[in-house]
């Protein structure tokens, strides 16, 4: 789906009701900076807001996700699109968690195997410290990848307003975290708390 083209269209719809971000955001009960985010082709309406949304537009969901509208003839044709569409972002986001959790696997297993030969064979002084500092910059690059991957691959959902977003990585690198959920600050409701990562819409 294209994201530009979807909040082009959001932008336009919302225009020719003559309304105003802040005014959509009210209906909504939502931010002002969502809608703008939309608009900016930033990200995507979650499944919860796309009904209401499209409601308030007049628009239909289907073209919300075409982001134009349509006759009669294209409306099967693109609602067909845009399943697949969602079908196949689902599969590239379980693709990339997988890639994600195998970088990760990779480089622990890298790290401890350079420490180790650095701590327990008979080496020079200076190889044994090049090792170390091979050691540190292969966790730095591999730890760093999987976070790129990671963030990714779906979305995180706010446990205070169910909003899905995708976050910096600044601030999923600052966030404390377990293994499914990290504290983030939802970017609707502003809201921090641990947020559930959500592979699939």
């Amino acid at each position: 789906m294209d994201q530009m083209r979807i909040g082009k269209f959001i932008a336009e719809s919302r225009k020719a009701l003559g309304r105003t971000q802040r005014q959509l955001a009210v209906t909504l009960d939502i931010s002002d900076k969502t809608v703008s985010k939309w608009e900016c082709g930033k990200g995507l309406p979650e499944v919860s807001l796309m009904l209401p949304l499209c409601r308030t537009l007049g628009i239909s969901v289907n073209e919300m996700l075409s982001g134009e509208r349509l006759d009669e003839e294209s409306y099967k044709e693109r609602a067909e699109e845009n399943m697949m569409d969602l079908i196949k972002e689902n599969a590239e986001n379980k693709k990339r968690m997988a890639l994600s959790v195998i970088c990760g696997t990779i480089t622990v297993i890298a790290v401890c195997s350079l420490i180790t030969i650095a701590s327990y064979l008979q080496l020079p002084v200076i190889v044994r410290i090049l090792l170390i500092i091979l050691a540190f910059a292969t966790a730095v690059a591999g730890i760093g990848a999987a976070a790129v991957l990671e963030v990714k691959a779906g979305y995180y959902e706010c446990p205070g307003c169910g909003e899905l977003f995708v976050p910096s990585i600044g601030e999923y690198v600052k966030g404390y975290h377990t293994f499914t959920k990290r504290r983030l600050t939802c970017p609707r409701c502003g809201k921090r708390g641990m947020c559930r990562h959500r592979v699939v819409r």
